[in-house]
């Protein structure tokens, strides 16, 4: 069995809402490269935002700009809920479709008052209904399946903490990443019948203990290929894959400014692990940015309304440095009379 992961994150760089990281998984034909993916859905995926009725699947950024509305982005992701069994009708539920357990770090941040929002809100369902059968007949004439699609969001009292005890936010991304690829990987390893011992201190930072390992006896091999968008410019991520998985022996397979290439494994659980410059040219990266940068544009609406509800006339922000800090300077006598502490709503770094 062959199994794809791909990773990306959506809100690095901003001072205010939610850092969102994504994994998507999709199983494959035995020795699939994860680049011809696409080549193998063309009749009915594509990369481009124009190139309709086909379902774009693509880097977020194609697919979003800040007051152009999230209709690309709701139409490719209710494809993939559509594929994985999900109709999420409101926002609480597609958070707890893709980001379980988020709801208390969602209210202390702020980012809940859009919860009860019907989704989605402009993609057209009627042709999300024509276009599925389409697309489950051609993932299963090629025999690929899109296996689970999961998020993690750190707020930023959470963020500001874990970057402080990492010393930089490009470990704790590597960090949260690597702690999504590791939880897939224990849940397609059980269900394979193989065990997993490997990062179970990170799988639980991301709340989800791995399952359970099933026998070994008549497994089936098992590889993992893992396509992750590269980490604050880094280079080099041996110690912090040592980290996450204790219990194997990396091996450096290449590290440049494009790519850094790692491998790890017994023959019956065989792991690659890529780290690129633009990852989401791959089709499972490109889902994983699609659902990060979904949810934290949820988050950052859903700040903004909560805002605005108490100062009328307040520009709404995207959270990123310059106009994060504009808004800040508006909000700050407010916030003070509501005694809400920096730390639960700005991120430091």
């Amino acid at each position: 069995m062959s199994y794809l992961i791909g990773t990306d994150e959506a809100g690095y760089g901003p001072n205010l809402g939610p850092l969102v990281i994504s994994a998507s998984v999709w199983h494959v034909p035995d020795g699939l490269p994860s680049a011809e993916l696409y080549g193998r859905l063309r009749t009915v995926v594509t990369d481009s935002a124009a190139d309709f009725p086909r379902v774009a699947i693509a880097d977020s950024k194609a697919l979003y700009h800040s007051g152009k509305g999230l209709r690309l982005l709701e139409r490719g992701l209710w494809a993939a809920c559509g594929l994985l069994g999900r109709q999420p009708r409101t926002c609480a539920e597609v958070w707890d479709w893709l980001a379980p357990g988020s709801a208390d770090d969602r209210r202390a941040a702020m980012c809940d008052g859009c919860d009860d929002a019907p989704l989605p809100g402009e993609a057209d369902c009627d042709e999300l209904e024509r276009l599925r059968p389409a697309l489950s007949q051609a993932l299963a004439d090629a025999e690929i399946q899109l296996v689970s699609l999961e998020s993690r969001a750190v707020f930023p009292e959470e963020f500001n903490r874990t970057v402080e005890q990492c010393g930089s936010k490009g470990l704790a991304l590597s960090r949260w990443t690597l702690g999504l690829v590791a939880r897939a990987m224990a849940v397609l390893g059980a269900t394979a019948g193989l065990p997993s011992s490997a990062g179970s201190t990170v799988g639980q930072a991301n709340r989800g203990a791995p399952a359970p390992a099933g026998p070994l006896r008549h497994a089936a091999p098992v590889t993992f290929s893992v396509v992750c968008d590269k980490h604050g410019g880094r280079d080099r991520y041996g110690s912090v894959l040592t980290e996450c998985f204790p219990d194997v022996l990396v091996e450096v397979h290449g590290e440049g400014r494009q790519r850094s290439v790692y491998r790890f494994g017994p023959p019956e659980r065989r792991t690659e692990i890529c780290f690129q410059a633009r990852a989401e040219s791959h089709l499972a990266a490109a889902l994983a940015s699609m659902a990060s940068k979904y949810l934290r544009e949820l988050a950052v609406r859903a700040l903004n309304l909560f805002w605005h509800e108490r100062l009328p006339g307040l520009r709404p922000t995207a959270g990123y440095p310059q106009d994060a800090r504009r808004f800040k300077a508006e909000i700050t006598p407010l916030q003070r009379r509501l005694a809400i502490d920096d730390r639960v709503i700005w991120r430091a770094k």
